[in-house]
């Protein structure tokens, strides 16, 4: 047999274990517990047999002596003749090599003194010299590479053989971190086979779903351990990519007549909760990014459904919608909103594009229609200045808004909660027939008085009062709006029919329709 000699030193006094604990010591891991079991078979493993007596398999092209088993003293020339041979006329130049004819032409002193050797090598040094044969041959690819991905079985295998390999050639490993995932087992827990009928085509899904779908599973699951799917699981990640594309829907329907160029209205004149929603933006851009930069893609999916569900869905979108449909069409109120949905349809592109790739750069040709352009091909790490996916930092937003949109977003879902008790006893139907009366003190009502009249439209109801509460009694009165409703922004106000031409609309509406349009400061 033949073997690779982990304790052999080389010319400068260093064995290939050594070189190898120190290649393993300077790779990252993804998960980081690859480390400890990589060190550990690595310490304790024996010298590395790489013949193998098969009848297939890459051959080990050496020619020994009949006695002592030497190598021949011209085996570098030798081997140089043979992979010749091998290149012009493929592997089988080797089996088929006549190999006294062969030594008789090449070297022939001494030649009967030596045979062909007929052992192949271990499969593993075939895959773990890939590095030598792919990467450093091909001017497209880089040297080492930055990751190695495979299942968690590969410690032993694929990882091992091309760090030793790289050891013995460049005293290096061949890559520069390495990611572990697990296996896909059923619902159960259970390993797939065919016999017991549990497994779960790819084609099938994408045939079924889309391959967006199947993409939204694998990143959904943390592969550090097995990764389960079932029909049911799928259906939850579906609807999950639902959510998602019900969003994405909403923002490109209410950007489709902004100008990007011409009608964005300059960060520090938005109105302040887009100001917040673009602070929201950036957060979830910098921590998209770096969990992107751990490959734990699980918590970008994650991060990417709460915050089109929780912070746009049902918080930012849901007020905006006043404001959109209301609002003068040209009026600074309406392009505020619109500026900042623009920035997180970009964003949300961008952070989609490795995961969604269908969905992001169907959203990319909707935003751009005529440019030769693909999302995916954007850099996380310019400048927003001057890349549309990545969104800018406001110090206003660490400084003061996104303590005091806390306050507020705390103190609405507490409103939303008295909202809907009196709507479960038939008081009120929408938000918008309820008036909130709010008895505060403290943090909570300096928020909230920041927002003056406005507050009514965060909170989307018809009436919003604040008062100072009494003996710190924080409480939120609900009642049913005592108003007529306005046909057209379905607000409960005094003022419906006020103007005579208009009976069936309110003050503000007449206002946003006919006259200088309501102005907007806080929501």
């Amino acid at each position: 047999q033949w073997f690779i000699g982990m304790n052999e030193q080389d010319a400068s006094g260093k064995t290939l274990r050594e070189h190898a604990n120190q290649a393993v010591a300077n790779t990252e891991f993804f998960p980081s517990w690859g480390r400890a079991r990589l060190e550990a078979m690595i310490k304790n493993r024996p010298d590395w047999c790489v013949s193998r007596q098969r009848n297939w398999g890459v051959p080990m092209p050496l020619f020994v002596h009949k006695e002592t088993g030497e190598p021949h003293p011209q085996t570098l020339e030798l081997l140089e003749k043979v992979a010749l041979q091998v290149e012009q006329q493929g592997i089988e130049a080797w089996f088929s090599l006549d190999g006294a004819a062969f030594l008789a032409e090449h070297a022939p002193d001494n030649a009967t003194e030596y045979k062909k050797v007929t052992d192949t090598l271990d499969v593993w040094f075939d895959s773990g010299a890939t590095h030598a044969a792919v990467l450093k041959r091909r001017a497209e690819l880089k040297y080492p590479a930055d990751l190695y991905l495979e299942g968690s079985d590969q410690h032993r295998g694929w990882f091992q053989s091309s760090l030793l390999t790289g050891c013995a050639i460049d005293g290096r490993a061949p890559y520069d971190a390495l990611l572990t995932h697990g296996f896909v087992v059923d619902g159960s827990g259970h390993k797939m086979s065919k016999s017991k009928g549990n497994v779960v085509a790819p084609q099938k899904v994408m045939d079924t779903y889309g391959a967006d779908i199947l993409r939204l599973w694998v990143a959904s699951t943390d592969y550090s351990g097995e990764l389960t799917i079932s029909d049911e699981i799928l259906k939850r990640v579906a609807e999950g990519y639902r959510r998602i594309r019900n969003t994405l829907r909403f923002l490109l329907a209410n950007v489709a007549d902004f100008d990007d160029k011409t009608q964005t209205v300059p960060t520090n004149d938005l109105i302040e909760i887009d100001q917040y929603a673009l602070g929201q933006l950036r957060e979830l851009f910098l921590n998209c990014r770096d969990a992107y930069s751990l490959y734990e893609f699980h918590r970008v999916a994650q991060m990417l459904q709460q915050y089109c569900s929780e912070d746009l869905g049902a918080f930012y979108l849901d007020i905006l919608k006043d404001r959109l449909y209301t609002t003068a069409e040209d009026s600074k109120a309406r392009r505020s909103a619109q500026t900042v949905l623009w920035k997180i349809t970009n964003v949300l592109a961008g952070l989609m594009a490795p995961i969604l790739s269908f969905t992001a750069e169907e959203v990319w040709q909707t935003l751009y229609p005529n440019k030769d352009d693909l999302v995916i091909l954007h850099d996380w790490s310019e400048s927003w200045e001057t890349e549309a996916v990545v969104p800018e930092s406001l110090p206003q937003y660490d400084n003061f808004l996104k303590y005091r949109w806390e306050i507020i977003r705390r103190v609405r879902a507490e409103a939303m909660r008295g909202i809907e008790v009196v709507r479960a006893s038939s008081q009120v139907g929408s938000s918008l027939q309820a008036e909130l009366d709010f008895y505060a003190t403290g943090e909570e009502y300096e928020a909230l008085e920041k927002l003056g009249d406005e507050l009514r439209f965060v909170m989307i109801t018809s009436r919003a009062t604040l008062h100072m509460a009494e003996n710190g009694n924080a409480r939120i009165d609900v009642t049913a709006s005592p108003h007529a409703k306005c046909d057209r922004c379905w607000h409960y106000r005094a003022d419906v029919g006020a103007d005579a031409a208009h009976p069936t609309i309110c003050g503000r509406c007449v206002s946003n329709l006919f006259g200088a349009g309501e102005a907007r400061s806080h929501a």
